[in-house]
């Protein structure tokens, strides 16, 4: 006759099984949590978050060609309503909508912007609420369009 041999969860006491179940549910929320905690998650500076989006608007190019059919201008093709915004906003910018084509310029006007509509995240260095602001407007950070555009910034953030 044949000995059928027992899993050896089975074998186990009641309590040791409880012992293990309890270890294996600490141990998956220490992999979660440390998952969020992650290194390089924030805190971001401007320059590094500016980097990142003139990656993803141009590639670096200091030049590049106008986007959105026209409607956006400059290494971080920035629209005109943007732009206005931002000089209703900080009537010190000065300049006109074709100065977007400069980067330093229109960094000035991002940096208005944000200041407007997100300051919260302009200072503490909440990229995701500035990338999905720069993408999709003063309620950016609230549309589902934007989370893939957020996905690409975040990529090319250090």
């Amino acid at each position: 006759m044949r000995r059928v041999r027992r899993k050896w969860w089975r074998r186990l006491p009641r309590r040791r099984q409880l012992a293990v179940v309890v270890a294996l549910l600490l141990l998956g929320l220490l992999w979660w949590f440390a998952g969020s905690w992650r290194h390089g998650d924030g805190p971001w500076s401007r320059r590094e978050m500016l980097d990142a989006i003139r990656f993803v608007e141009s590639g670096w190019r200091e030049h590049p060609p106008d986007g959105d059919g026209g409607r956006a201008i400059g290494p971080y093709q920035i629209h005109r309503i943007y732009w206005r915004d931002a000089l209703e906003f900080e009537p010190g910018l000065g300049g006109d909508y074709d100065d977007c084509r400069d980067r330093a310029y229109a960094e000035r006007v991002i940096g208005a912007y944000m200041a407007h509509w997100v300051p919260e995240a302009w200072q503490h260095g909440d990229a995701e609420v500035i990338a999905r602001t720069h993408n999709g407007g003063p309620n950016g950070r609230n549309k589902a369009t934007t989370l893939r555009y957020w996905q690409r910034v975040r990529a090319a953030l250090p």
